[in-house]
């Protein structure tokens, strides 16, 4: 993963791709946090809210909706995401 893009740009591509999201909100609340265990210095990139609609939620559970998202994000929670809301449009 190259940081060439802000992580909020990463996380939303990513999303698009594996979970063909048809509507989709990425938001850093990092700043909301500064002090937190799990915050980030520079104030951005740990905390993020993610709102998400996608044909794959169709007849699935509230949890394995979370868990489609979070296993598409393993490797930003692996480098530093400490917090992941989501919100299931």
């Amino acid at each position: 993963m190259k940081l060439t893009h802000s992580v909020a740009e990463q996380i939303h591509a990513r999303l698009i791709d594996t979970l063909q999201a048809t509507a989709l909100q990425v938001i850093d609340e990092s700043h909301l946090h500064a002090g937190h265990t799990g915050a980030s210095a520079s104030g951005v990139g740990s905390h993020f809210r993610v709102k998400i609609a996608s044909p794959l939620f169709t007849s699935v559970s509230r949890v394995q909706r979370h868990r489609l998202v979070y296993d598409s994000l393993q490797d930003f929670i692996d480098q530093g995401l400490h917090a992941l809301a989501i919100e299931v449009l």
